[in-house]
């Protein structure tokens, strides 16, 4: 699947999180959700990147949007991360990378002269009409949930002159 650009309709979904509990993208209109992809559950990378969202989540909330990090892990795995970070937004399971691969984000990597295929950490600002907003490709999770929050509060901004 080629990669999405901003103005894209957002590839809707539907995946459970740790519980269970099933998630639909369209569902969350008129908000804007945050979507971002995370290679794997309890890795150094990965736990900066969910810390720095739950540290920001509640201004994110604030302004209308919501978070949702999806990686192919299961509940269980989802689960154990959720709770050891303290997590206050849902964990989504894409076992088979279905939601990955219309998101262009299921891709071939290269790591230690290995070849495999992961996700690419990536993120999506789905706006309140389903389209892509903003992208963020090759994340550095350091900073990534700031970044974010910046462009939320532009869209805010924007909306509001």
């Amino acid at each position: 699947m080629s990669h999405l650009h901003v103005g894209d309709p957002a590839p809707d979904f539907e995946l459970p999180d740790d519980a269970g509990m099933m998630h639909r993208l369209s569902a969350q209109r008129p908000r804007p959700v945050v979507v971002y992809f995370y290679p794997a559950d309890m890795t150094p990378g990965c736990t900066t990147e969910a810390c720095e969202f739950r540290d920001a989540n509640a201004e994110i909330r604030a302004l209308g949007a919501e978070v949702w990090g999806i990686s192919p892990q299961d509940g269980k795995s989802h689960a154990k991360f959720r709770e050891q970070q303290a997590l206050t937004f849902p964990l989504l399971v894409d076992a088979d990378h279905a939601v990955a691969e219309a998101y262009g984000v299921w891709v071939e990597k290269k790591r230690y002269g290995r070849t495999y295929w992961g996700i690419a950490r990536e993120t999506f600002l789905v706006d309140e009409d389903g389209r892509i907003a903003r992208v963020w490709e090759h994340v550095k999770p350091e900073g990534h949930a700031a970044e974010v929050l910046e462009a939320l509060r532009g869209k805010q901004a924007a909306a509001a002159s």
